[in-house]
């Protein structure tokens, strides 16, 4: 696979599968566009990429200024955009019986309609492009799980929101996919709130949910999403690619 010459545009790039996708596309030889919410950890992440040094753009996508000033920094940078990697997302714990609407519209502005607003901006460029799309949803869009309702909820969206843009854009030949990961070893459950014990505990919990007996490497998502954004998926499009270690396919006994 080569992405030389292509722009990438990755939102949460500072951490996690983000950081993992923007090296991943470095490699391949892509042009990037980082964005996220600490300029520190971003700049870390592009002093590890092997391509021309990456763009960064610090902003919080859920304000729809900084979402505008993203799509057209990028633009004005580089004169174009290829690929639109939608990673960035929050992970909060709460049933039906603890979740506050609050906490709902919170987990829902970011992991949901910020998705949507950056997706609606940079369309017109990627349509011009002919380029693609690859948004990372979750092992929880696909199936249920108790204690993470808002989470799931969200999820469920992004899948749907996948599949509906997928026919919406296919006849202008713009590709739009998902990954699915199951649990990668990241921040992004610490920063939910589990204590260090607890992380431990989930961790070693993993083994017994994940067919392939552990969890997942950032990396190992990056490598799907570079791949559903490479011509070598040129026929696939609207497809939630499940990267879990077969964790979708689990039932318990």
């Amino acid at each position: 696979m080569s992405f030389t010459g292509k722009v990438v545009l990755i939102t949460g790039a500072s951490s996690g599968i983000g950081a993992a996708t923007a090296i991943e596309f470095s490699q391949l030889g892509a042009l990037l566009s980082l964005t996220g919410r600490n300029v520190q950890k971003l700049n870390e992440v592009a002093a590890q990429c092997k391509s021309s040094k990456p763009l960064i753009i610090t902003g919080e996508l859920t304000n729809e200024a900084d979402a505008q000033n993203i799509v057209q920094s990028t633009i004005k940078h580089y004169g174009k955009l290829d690929i639109l990697v939608n990673n960035a997302g929050i992970l909060e714990s709460g049933s039906i019986e603890n979740t506050s609407l609050e906490q709902y519209d919170r987990i829902f502005n970011i992991n949901v309609r910020s998705v949507y607003n950056l997706t609606m901006l940079a369309v017109p460029y990627i349509v011009k492009n002919k380029g693609n799309i690859v948004n990372v949803s979750s092992v929880c869009g696909l199936r249920s799980f108790p204690g993470v309702l808002a989470y799931c909820m969200s999820k469920s969206s992004i899948d749907q929101f996948t599949r509906c843009v997928a026919l919406e854009l296919a006849p202008k030949q713009v590709r739009v996919n998902a990954v699915n990961p199951g649990v990668i070893v990241t921040n992004l459950h610490k920063s939910s709130g589990l204590s260090d014990e607890q992380l431990k505990t989930f961790f070693e919990r993993s083994k017994e949910t994940h067919a392939l007996g552990r969890s997942g490497d950032a990396s190992e998502v990056a490598k799907a999403i570079t791949y559903l954004a490479s011509d070598d998926a040129s026929f696939i499009t609207g497809e939630t690619l499940s990267v879990d270690g077969g964790r979708h396919i689990m039932c318990p006994r």
